[in-house]
């Protein structure tokens, strides 16, 4: 009996040594990452142009990047300049300026942009998805959102949604089977509620940029550690460089994800981290 105790012991032993050498590796090791929420806006061209923008994804170890930008000339600028080390994933962007925030679920124009930006110009051919854009409750339910979620469906293409829950049920409503990258996993939203949301909708993942409840005291919390362990597969990571100044900030947001991905089961890690923006998009990153 007390050898099989021993033994057990041994074994939880090991096994611990494993967990805390593949999380040592990853610290040491910072893992490749794919951004999936990427803005190159017009604001930022000048103090930051596509060489210094393109060296500042080198030193973060940024291999990939979901492009959607105000306009979207910024994406196309970074898929110009993009060595091959850096893949470029454009989504079109809903704004041409910021008049158009709080109108465009709503303006048959921005439709019409939609459909041209994916048949002309330098993303033709290339784009695998809409937004990131703004949605909150009854503005979903506006006759041109429909046709872009219509449009997307019938191009195979994923919605980028900085959208409450209203909103987002509304988008399944409308597509069940939608494929929607939920810009910052709802910011607020308890995660019991966000792994009720994954069970129910198949074709959502979680952005989680400015989800700041993901440590707590400077370590992985146990809530998010749950939920990335039962979902591994549906959360990606991102930048959010919607301001200028989140551009100086580059290092410190790559750095708090590195930190508490050194703190999952290797696997769970490179998943978040790049695995499963290659996996979605159907993408290699340079090694």
């Amino acid at each position: 009996m007390f050898a099989a105790v021993r033994l057990s012991i041994r074994r939880k032993v090991a096994m611990s040594l494993v967990a805390t050498t593949a999380s040592t590796v990853l610290a040491a090791q910072p893992a490749p990452i794919f951004d999936a929420h990427m803005h190159y806006n017009i604001e930022a061209r000048d103090p930051y142009p596509p060489a210094k923008v393109l060296e500042i994804f080198r030193k973060n170890n940024v291999r990939g990047i979901l492009g959607n930008s105000r306009p979207n000339e910024g994406t196309e600028l970074l898929m110009k300049a993009a060595p091959a080390s850096l893949t470029v994933v454009p989504f079109i962007r809903v704004y041409r300026d910021r008049a158009d925030y709080g109108t465009w679920h709503r303006n048959p124009e921005i439709v019409a942009m939609i459909e041209r930006e994916f048949t002309q110009g330098n993303m033709a051919g290339k784009v695998r998805g809409i937004g990131e854009f703004h949605l909150y409750g009854d503005e979903a339910k506006s006759k041109e959102f429909a046709q872009i979620v219509a449009f997307a469906q019938k191009h195979d293409l994923w919605l980028h949604a900085h959208s409450d829950e209203a909103a987002l049920a509304h988008i399944f409503a409308l597509a069940p089977k939608a494929k929607v990258i939920w810009a910052h996993t709802g910011f607020s939203v308890a995660t019991e509620r966000v792994a009720a949301l994954m069970r129910q909708h198949p074709g959502l993942m979680g952005e989680l940029s400015y989800r700041n409840d993901i440590t707590d005291g400077g370590k992985l919390s146990k809530q998010w550690r749950t939920l990335f362990t039962a979902y591994p597969d549906r959360f990606v990571l991102g930048s959010d460089c919607w301001v200028t100044e989140r551009w100086a900030q580059y290092g410190e947001i790559m750095d708090y994800y590195q930190r508490w991905l050194a703190e999952l089961p290797r696997d769970v890690a490179v998943k978040i981290a790049h695995g499963n923006g290659e996996r979605i998009f159907g993408i290699k990153l340079s090694p």
